[in-house]
């Protein structure tokens, strides 16, 4: 995109504080910075007029770092180093460490507040064991919760006041601390690692969780088998929690992976696209919190610590905020707030306007305040509220992070210009909004000149277009960036099949240019990441196992007629997708006969499907697959090695 729009009011700079972790008090003045050698306490209301330190002396870095969400507490806040946590008191300017928690035999993972109890705090760790501490008694835990494997993320309930849930590697483990022996329920929610847990601010049974594996899942623990939705994403997730309003969801990426611009700001409603993106920090954001209102204010607060070392906090305004809503009524209480200042009609007749139009000024009044609502709704502009266009809205905050693709956009006309180059075809087409845009009212397409593709694939492609804005006008969404998207994604679908077709099927055309990495719907599981230096996966080799059995694998055959002869392996992890892409179709093992082993590709009939099994690989007779792989030359020596109970090495092979 040629321009991009950033929405913070507040950015500091701390380039000595080094600081892996943040948090924001409850009342919203101050956050704490963590450092290993100082804390630093920012006064929020003005941050650029200094900061105050507190020194620590420890050669540990501080894990997790959070304020007591009470307010008769709100100068305690906890940080963890290593096996401890340090409970520091902040009054008057001054902060001291006012009492440790030792108890944990590993490093201290998470912690958490109580939402419901202002004396609790929970700790988890790697020695497999939550501690519930009360503060007013630091000397050993109230109530020890044993998980046997070790815990990651640890979270109260925000409805509940005797439930919690803590994180396993991949699993979810919901709690009711009257009841420490066992949990109360398990979910397997990720086959990766979970980074992030939090639970939904209105309900108490929904909680979403953030993995590894690229995805954000949302759960009803009451039914753990299947998630109510997931949210796909390119890149592992470090962390999700919901906003403060409507039915937002922030997303930031693991800090691993060193890129900027990770914060995104999702609808739940709608997972297919992020509602904003928020462009400013120039390194990953370790840590971001909401801040809490101030009295007589509709906007909210999003403060973010960055590896940048700048703190910055972003102004969520109410149009932000519509955005995440799960309909467009969810505002109107908001418009029927702005109609009530509404200044009063001019009753006063000019010569022109002796015949009335309404019974009584009290009438004028009301009609007014019906148009107002009506065009409110519909998107037209409305000079006494001062809100700008629906239309304006949209093309203010689209954010497309697609190389070649550019859009000029014209709020005056209604109307924006896509131009998009994808290999040898390129894309020109104008955009036009009706008046009643995007209250179920879809826009016009039109190519113009240079427009390189065929009259068939203009076609296919502007079915594809009304298909997208049908679809979301119908739910008065704006559908500019959605059809952007698919735009794009048609493109490229069409330049992959053409490559498909060459003399090289298998060879990346240069001239094609690869997208950008987003956050929108995963296609493959591979090839995201500039992975050139991730070597590829071991292609063939055999073990002996514990049952006496010889087990083999090897490349499927199609990839043997892929590949050049002078690169036998591919070079990198990328080269996975062919499966994913249905390119290459893996090798299946068919057993017929106990003298007979043959190897075949391709698709299987139903017959051949039901005899593929994970035992298929074990063969009952180990000189046939000596013989198999070639190695008829070992068998004396295997045996005798075997029968003797010494052979204990592993085969490979390339």
């Amino acid at each position: 995109m040629a321009a991009r729009w950033s929405s913070e009011n507040v950015v500091v700079e701390f380039r000595d504080a080094q600081a892996t972790a943040m948090s924001v008090d409850c009342l919203g003045q101050r956050a704490v910075l963590s450092g290993r050698r100082f804390l630093y306490i920012v006064n929020l209301d003005a941050p650029n007029e200094g900061h105050r330190k507190i020194s620590r002396q420890s050669k540990w870095d501080i894990g997790a770092v959070q304020w007591n969400p009470h307010d008769s507490y709100a100068y305690y806040f906890a940080a963890s180093s290593n096996q401890r946590v340090d409970l520091y008191k902040w009054k008057e300017g001054n902060g001291e460490v006012c009492t440790s928690l030792q108890g944990h035999t590993r490093v201290i993972s998470d912690l958490d507040w109580a939402v419901f109890e202002p004396d609790l705090l929970v700790t988890s760790s790697v020695d497999t064991y939550i501690y519930i501490w009360d503060i007013k008694d630091t000397r050993k835990p109230t109530v020890s919760l044993s998980a046997v494997a070790g815990a990651s993320q640890v979270k109260w309930n925000k409805k509940n006041a005797n439930c919690l849930a803590t994180s396993h590697d991949g699993d979810v483990r919901i709690w009711d601390k009257r009841k420490p022996s066992t949990a109360v329920e398990y979910l397997a929610a990720h086959l990766s690692k979970i980074h992030g847990l939090d639970w939904h601010p209105d309900n108490e049974y929904t909680l979403a969780t953030s993995s590894q594996d690229n995805s954000v899942r949302f759960w009803d623990y009451r039914q753990p088998r299947k998630y109510l939705n997931i949210l796909p994403c390119q890149v592992p997730v470090w962390k999700a929690r919901y906003t403060p309003f409507s039915n937002g969801l922030v997303t930031v990426m693991v800090p691993q992976l060193r890129r900027e611009n990770s914060l995104l700001l999702w609808n739940v409603f709608d997972l297919n696209t992020p509602v904003h993106t928020f462009v400013g920090h120039d390194d990953v954001v370790l840590e971001f919190q909401w801040r809490k209102q101030k009295e007589g204010s509709k906007d909210y607060q999003l403060v973010t610590w960055s590896r940048d070392q700048t703190l910055r906090m972003w102004r969520i305004d109410s149009q932000l905020q519509r955005l995440c809503a799960n309909d467009i009524l969810d505002g109107v209480e908001d418009l029927i707030d702005g109609i009530s200042h509404l200044p009063e009609p001019d009753k006063t007749l000019h010569p022109q306007e002796a015949e009335p139009q309404h019974n009584s000024g009290h009438g004028d009044e009301e009609a007014l305040k019906e148009d107002f609502l009506n065009d409110s709704l519909v998107g037209k502009k409305t000079d006494q509220l001062g809100l700008p266009q629906t239309l304006q809205q949209e093309f203010s905050l689209i954010n497309v992070q697609i190389r070649n693709v550019n859009v000029e956009m014209d709020a005056v006309s209604r109307s924006c210009t896509v131009s998009v180059h994808c290999g040898n075809h390129r894309v020109r087409m104008l955009v036009m909004f009706p008046v009643q845009y995007p209250n179920n009212a879809a826009p016009s397409f039109q190519f113009i000149n240079p427009t390189s593709i065929t009259a068939s694939m203009k076609a296919k492609l502007l079915k594809i277009l009304k298909d997208t804005s049908l679809q979301k006008v119908k739910r008065n969404q704006s559908c500019l960036e959605p059809c952007l998207r698919q735009l794009v994604s048609w493109l490229e679908s069409v330049v992959n099949q053409e490559d498909s077709t060459s003399s090289n099927p298998y060879a990346l055309s240069n001239s094609v240019t690869p997208p950008l990495p987003t956050f929108a719907r995963v296609s493959n599981a591979y090839g995201s990441y500039q992975d050139s230096n991730i070597p590829f996966p071991r292609t063939s080799g055999a073990r002996f196992c514990g049952a006496g059995y010889l087990v083999y694998f090897t490349r499927p055959m199609t990839m043997h007629r892929a590949v050049s002869p002078m690169e036998p392996t591919p070079r990198s992890l990328s080269a996975l997708s062919a499966y994913h892409s249905g390119l290459i179709t893996p090798m299946k093992i068919r057993t017929e006969t106990p003298g007979n082993l043959r190897l075949y590709s391709g698709s299987p009939t139903r017959s051949e499907k039901e005899q593929v099994s994970i035992s298929s690989f074990y063969y009952k007779e180990r000189m046939e697959m000596l013989v198999l792989l070639g190695m008829s030359w070992m068998y004396s020596r295997v045996t005798e090695s075997l029968l003797k109970g010494r052979f204990g090495c592993c085969l490979h092979y390339s």
